[in-house]
Parts: structure tokens; sequence; C-alpha cells
């Protein structure tokens, strides 16, 4: 976190929000077997978005602003697990996935870690905070023309959580954001499998365009906080805090 952010960040204070109810815990779908719901006292906040939204800074302050006012904290996100997540990248080197070989690559990436990371902190209070989840996943493989009623069922093992924050940033503002960071942009996050256009430039831009599409779909189905992340970071932080601050509160 910037020493900006670090000045202007809010602790959680419960006198200034109006404390709603705590939806129950449940799953969205078949779920995970021998868990008892009623035991997972954590929270569940998920931060999505496109390489470049800004993700990962925005957890890094939301995790010291949680840290600072005494709440314990876990992370977790894609390619995480230790069961899979080395082959899962050496795989995607090679660029010559199917669309249902990555899906199910990173489906286990996810059940591993729901089992084995997120389910344990949230059963001791912890705050969780994914670096993205199964909405990711979806929004990728409903482009690449996955079944959207096979998706739901495979992720129906998924936990519902407490909070989904997507950070929408538009597609020319990734491009320059991914390419300023790393001088070059990654094949699977321009489309470049699905053949839109040859110039990678060009096929990000429109696969992103198509990402963002999903998850305006998704939205309506999930129901998730879009977040302007065009915006500046510490305006995107504040948000982020204050409606932080209302999940905590719920009883």
């Amino acid at each position: 976190m910037t020493a900006n952010n670090r000045h202007t960040a809010r602790k959680p204070s419960r006198s200034r929000i109006v404390v709603p109810l705590r939806t129950p815990r449940r799953f969205y779908g078949h779920g995970m077997p021998n868990v008892n719901l009623s035991r997972l006292a954590g929270r569940l906040i998920v931060v999505e978005g496109a390489d470049g939204s800004g993700r990962s800074t925005q957890i890094a302050g939301l995790v010291t602003w949680l840290e600072s006012a005494g709440h314990a904290t876990a992370q977790v996100g894609l390619k995480r697990s230790t069961l899979v997540s080395e082959e899962l990248e050496l795989a995607k080197k090679g660029n010559i996935l199917s669309r249902t070989t990555l899906s199910l690559f990173y489906a286990t990436d996810f059940a591993d870690q729901l089992e084995n990371s997120i389910l344990p902190a949230l059963k001791a209070g912890f705050i969780v905070l994914a670096d993205r989840y199964i909405y990711t996943l979806m929004a990728r493989d409903l482009v690449r023309g996955m079944d959207m009623h096979w998706l739901q069922n495979l992720y129906g093992m998924a936990l519902v959580p407490d909070a989904v924050f997507y950070l929408k940033v538009s597609p020319e503002t990734l491009v320059q954001r991914n390419f300023a960071k790393d001088f070059a942009l990654d094949y699977w996050e321009s489309g470049m499998d699905l053949g839109l256009s040859r110039d990678m430039f060009d096929s990000f831009i429109r696969y992103q365009a198509m990402i963002a599409g999903q998850f305006h779909r998704l939205q309506t189905t999930y129901g998730f906080h879009i977040i302007d992340g065009d915006r500046a970071p510490d305006d995107v932080s504040h948000e982020l805090q204050r409606k932080t601050e209302a999940v905590l509160a719920a009883r």
C-alpha cells in the first residue's frame, strides 16, 4: 500500500453504517461433502477483474486495512493450488490446451483451494480475500463456447461469497497497463486461441470486451458489485473499504 493509501485508509467502524442481515451460508449447488456451514464463522470476499484492473493492489490495501483493525486474513487466487498449479502453468505454456481441458484444470485448482485453504480459514474465523473466483473461470469458458448449465453444475461445489467486487476497466486501459508492466501481452489473456485477430493487441481488446460482456451476464445471475476501476486507486480503495465495512457489520 502506498504512503497516501496508508494515510487515508479508514479503520472499520460499526458506528457509521446500518447493520444489515447476514445471508445464511450456502453452496451454489451440490457443494463440498462433510462441511458444516454453520461453523464457517469467517467472511469470504472476492475481488474480480482482468489482468491490469488493479486487483492485486486493491487486495493488498484491504489486507493492510483489515489487519490494522485486528482482523486475521488469508488470501487465495487462481493457480495457487499445491495440487495442480505447476502442472497447469506448464500446460498453458504450450498454447495447445483444448477448452475443456483448460476448464477442468482450473476447476481442479479451485476445488483444491476451496477444500484445503478457503473452508479451513473460514472455519477459523479468518477474512478470506480471493483474487478472482469462479466468475473469471466461467466468463473465460463462456467466451470459448462452453455451456452455461455445464459450468453451473461444475462450480456447484463453490461456496457463495459474502461479497463479490468486480473491478471494471476498459479494454483500452487494460492493454496499456499490461504492456507497460510486462512489455508484452499474455497469449491466453489476449484470446489468441480464439482466432479473433492475428494482431495480439487487437485480439486483446476484442477478447477483453467479450469477457466484460460475460461478466455483465453473470452479474444478473450472481448479483455482484461492479466497481469503476478506471478511477484513481485511492477512490477505488475507499469504495471497497466502505462496502467491506458493511459486510463485516452484517449479523
